[in-house]
């Protein structure tokens, strides 16, 4: 997504930092991976998949209530078990 939104510069700069550590990255769990699969069943009419579903399975389990995504749509209609909403950025 970001290529396409931000083109493929913007995309070897997030991956960069991710390789470098500024980024981190969580593996998921057999719980994170169910609430991925709730998230995903519960929003069908949405259409959230599961790369989105995961972010917000991730952030219910780190309680961080702040993403970063460039997919607002989705993200402002998702629900959280932890918190009334996603803070979205940018």
């Amino acid at each position: 997504m970001i290529e396409s939104r931000l083109g493929s510069k913007a995309e070897a700069a997030f991956l960069h930092a991710v390789a470098a550590g500024e980024l981190s990255r969580l593996d998921l769990g057999t719980s994170e991976w169910r609430r991925v699969a709730e998230l995903v069943e519960q929003y069908a009419d949405l259409g959230l998949g599961g790369v989105d579903a995961s972010v917000v399975a991730v952030a219910e389990k780190l309680l961080t209530t702040t993403v970063a995504t460039l997919n607002h749509r989705d993200f402002r209609v998702v629900r959280p078990s932890h918190c009334a909403a996603l803070d979205i950025i940018p």
